[in-house]
C-alpha cells in the first residue's frame, strides 16, 4: 500500500506567526469576528497584559463610523450651500432681466443684488472712453482709467478674480470700499459695444470669496448683466 501523506499540523505558534506577518487578515476577513471568542478585559479580575481585542475592534468601528458621519455631514452642508447660492443667483438674474430701463438696471445691481446675494456691496466699473454713449454715462457707474481692468484682474486673459482678503488700495466699491474685506470680480466683454469693465461683489467677511470656489455662476450672472447693459445703452 502506498504511503499516505500525513496531514499538515498547524499549531498556535504557526497561526500566531502568520497573523504577525499579515496584520490586515481580520480586516480582509471581517466575517471571522462573528465566530471568534475574545479575551476578557482583565485577567482574573486584576490587570495584566491581556489585549482587549473586542474593545479595540469596537473602538476602530466607532472611529470609522464617526469619520463617515463627518464626511456625510460635510457633503450635506456643501450641497445645501451650493443650492442656496444657485437659488440666490437665479433670483438676482431674474431681477436684472426685469429691469425696465438703464437707470432701473443700475438700481437693481447696486441696491437689490446685495440683498438677493447676501453680500454687503456691489459695483459696476467701466473704463472711461472718449466716444462713450451718453446713455451709459451714468453717475452710478464707477469710471476707471484705460487699462485699469487688466491691472485689477491680473492681465487681459483673466476674466474672474476671487479676493480672499482685500488690501483696500483700489477704489472699486467707492464709499463702501472700507467695509469690503473680500471680493469677487468678473470682466465684461467689450465686444458687446460697452466699455471694458467688471462686476464687483463684496463682503465684509474675510474669506467669503476664495480661490477654492467655483466661478460658473459668477460668470453667468455677469454675462446676463453685460447683455442687459448693452440692450439699454442702445436706447
Amino acid at each position: 500500500m502506498a504511503n499516505q501523506a500525513k496531514p499538515m499540523t498547524i499549531d498556535a505558534s504557526t497561526i500566531s506567526q502568520y497573523l504577525r506577518e499579515n496584520p490586515d487578515f481580520l480586516i480582509d476577513n471581517p466575517e471571522l469576528l462573528e465566530v471568534l471568542s475574545f479575551p476578557n478585559r482583565w485577567k482574573n479580575g486584576e490587570g495584566g497584559n491581556v489585549v482587549d481585542l473586542q474593545t479595540s475592534m469596537l473602538g476602530r468601528m466607532r472611529d470609522e463610523s464617526a469619520t463617515l458621519k463627518d464626511a456625510t455631514n460635510l457633503l450635506i452642508s456643501t450641497t445645501r450651500s451650493n443650492m442656496m447660492i444657485q437659488t440666490r443667483t437665479h433670483a438676482a438674474i431674474i431681477a436684472i432681466l426685469g429691469a425696465e430701463s438703464l437707470k432701473k438696471l443700475l438700481h437693481v445691481v447696486l441696491y437689490d443684488l446685495p440683498l438677493l446675494l447676501d453680500i454687503d456691496a456691489t459695483s459696476i466699473c467701466m473704463e472711461k472712453e472718449k466716444n462713450i454713449s451718453s446713455s451709459v454715462d451714468e453717475s452710478d457707474i464707477r469710471w476707471l482709467s484705460l487699462g485699469s481692468i487688466n491691472k485689477i484682474l491680473g492681465g487681459p486673459d483673466k476674466f474672474t478674480k476671487l479676493v480672499e482678503q482685500r488690501d483696500h488700495e483700489d477704489n472699486i466699491f467707492g464709499g463702501a470700499s472700507g467695509i469690503v474685506n473680500s471680493a469677487a470680480l468678473c470682466r465684461f466683454r467689450s465686444n458687446y459695444g460697452i466699455p471694458d469693465g467688471l462686476l464687483a461683489l463684496g463682503s465684509r467677511n474675510r474669506g467669503a470669496f476664495h480661490n477654492g470656489q467655483g466661478t460658473d455662476l459668477l460668470i453667468f450672472l455677469t454675462r446676463v448683466l453685460e447683455l442687459s447693459l448693452y440692450r439699454w445703452s442702445r436706447k
